[in-house]
This record gives structure tokens, sequence and C-alpha cells, in this order.
């Protein structure tokens, strides 16, 4: 069952005050943290964040949502203030699912909605395919709901996971060290990583992503992460999986976000063509639109993101702004 509050602190936006507290729930491993925002009793709204963000993500959105509503963003495993896995193990977007069920179970969600960034969009994309029953409305950003990988590079690609993870293994036994940074080169070095942030998006990120020790800070998130993800499925089962989903589906993409690096690469295009198409012929009710801003529209400017969001889980009708463009 879910563990005490920890903290409680609020968010002063134009529109309202909103509380929001932290949140542990215990896993096999360790524990899952989030950030939750919103009365107990609210509407169920789950937020999932992007591969190496964490659940700050959402710190500039969610005070915009509804106050009514129950927004919990997580910290993935490897990321924020989560457990890392128990060593050996490797990161996935299936082995997110588990995660997102031991967390959804002790809040005790019967059925709930779903939005997503970049990663998170991807994991909710196959989390609603498989548990279909749970996933009432999903809300992807600047990503597809799912990350198609071409036949014949999987062999390749699982070899290279598996090498890297046996690496890192090895070189841990033998002492591998944290590495410490000053404050401003954590900033600096998260903003170069992540060229899409503003200067005040990485201070959010940072707050949750990194941990004070003696001479400066170190990363919280887990290197195995950034190693090869050796769990892939193809287009065609990308596109069995989507036919799934049973949920309303809201899908946001940035102008100068995953857009543009698609449309620059021809096979990558033809995947998002064939998964924008299959929303529309497979599911009943999708809203594919098209927003300015770049891949972290969401935290860099929300107030593009939140009235669409706030419009298409509150309504029965798809949503399109005048800035659409799909």
């Amino acid at each position: 069952m879910l563990q005490a509050v920890r903290r409680l602190s609020t968010s002063a936006t134009m529109k309202q005050t909103v509380q929001c507290a932290e949140l542990r729930f215990p896993v096999p491993w360790g524990e899952v943290a989030a950030r939750a925002w919103g009365p107990q009793e609210g509407r169920p709204v789950l937020c999932l964040h992007g591969w190496a963000d964490n659940a700050g993500s959402f710190n500039r959105l969610a005070p915009l949502l509804p106050a009514e509503w129950r927004v919990v963003c997580v910290d993935f495993p490897g990321h924020g203030r989560s457990s890392h896995r128990p060593p050996g193990e490797f990161y996935s977007f299936t082995t997110y699912l588990a995660d997102l069920c031991w967390v959804t179970r002790a809040l005790q969600w019967k059925r709930f909605s779903i939005i997503g960034h970049s990663m998170g969009g991807n994991v909710g994309g196959l989390f609603s395919a498989v548990f279909p029953e749970l996933v009432d409305s999903l809300v992807i950003l600047d990503s597809l709901g799912f990350l198609p990988t071409a036949q014949e590079e999987m062999a390749g690609i699982v070899r290279k996971g598996v090498e890297e993870l046996v690496q890192f293994e090895a070189e841990r036994e033998r002492g591998r060290r944290e590495k410490v940074y000053s404050y401003d080169s954590a900033l600096k070095r998260l903003q170069a990583a992540n060229p899409s942030l503003s200067e005040e998006s990485v201070a959010v990120l940072l707050e949750r992503g990194s941990t004070a020790v003696e001479g400066g800070v170190v990363f919280n998130r887990d290197y195995r992460i950034n190693l090869t993800n050796i769990v892939r499925i193809t287009l065609e089962q990308s596109l069995d999986m989507q036919a799934r989903i049973q949920a309303r589906v809201l899908l946001v993409m940035a102008e100068e976000g995953i857009l543009r690096l698609y449309r620059q690469r021809p096979q990558q295009a033809e995947m998002l063509q064939q998964l924008i198409k299959g929303y529309g012929d497979k599911l009943s009710e999708v809203s594919v639109v098209e927003v300015p801003g770049d891949h972290h529209v969401h935290l860099n400017s929300p107030e593009t993101v939140a009235p669409l969001i706030t419009a298409f889980l509150n309504s029965g009708t798809p949503v399109t702004p005048p800035s659409a463009k799909l």
C-alpha cells in the first residue's frame, strides 16, 4: 500500500494555487518516487516523463490543469528520486509497464488517463495496448506512442545492448565511481545534452535529477538508462499494438520536435506517417495536432498545451486548435 506522503508544497499560477505532495511506492527492489497534484479523490491522471528526464518534467504543466484532477507524475526507475534496478538488469519500455502496475495498484486506480512525453508517450502507448481496460484517455506529447525498429536491425541492436551491459557491470565491479559536478557545471551538462530545454526548464529537471554531495552534486539517474534498449518491436507489431488501444487519443506534435527530425529521415518519415494514419484508421476517437514549440514544449511553454489537454480530457470530442497542421 502507498506509503505516507513525505513533503507538501504549493505551486502558484495565475489561475490557481494547487497543493502537491511527494509520494513513494514500494516495489520489489526499492521504491518508485512521484509528485502528486490535486485532491486524492480527483480525476486520476498519470504523467510519464521522457528518457533521462524525471517527474519534474510536469512541474510547470500540472498546475495549469484543472485543480480538481489528481495528477500523479512518476519518476521511472533509474530516473529522478526512484530506486535503480538491481545490478545486471536492463531498462526497457516493457519493464516500465510492470512499474506502472505497481504504482496504479497502490493508488487503487481502476481506470485512469495517461499523459506521456517522448519515452513516456511510448510507454503510455504500450500500456494502453496491453491493459486497454485501464486507460480511458491517452495524451501523447511529441511522441508516436510506439518506437518501431526495422526487423533487419534487431540482432545487431540486441547484441550491442548485451555487450554494453556486461561491460558496464564489469566496470562497476572494479569500482566505477560517480562523477561529482559543481551545480553550475551540472546545469551546463544537462543543457548541452538537451538543447531544446530553456534555462528554467534545466533547473526544474535538475531539482529531482541530482543530489547534493561533498564537493558538489551527482546526477541521480542510473547510467544503464544510456545503454542500448534491447527490447524492440517492428512497425508491423507497433501497428498491431496500436489497434488494441481502446482509449481516446490526443497526439500533440511540436513543430520543432520529432516531426522535424523524422521528416529529415525517409525511413522514419514513413513510419511517422503510417503510425499517424494508423491512429485515424483504427481508433474511433483520435485528435492529431501540431503546435508551435520544440520537443519539451510541455515544460518550456506549458500554456501552449495545457488548454488542449484540458479540453480533450474534459470532452468526448476531438480537439483541433487553430494552429493544427496535421
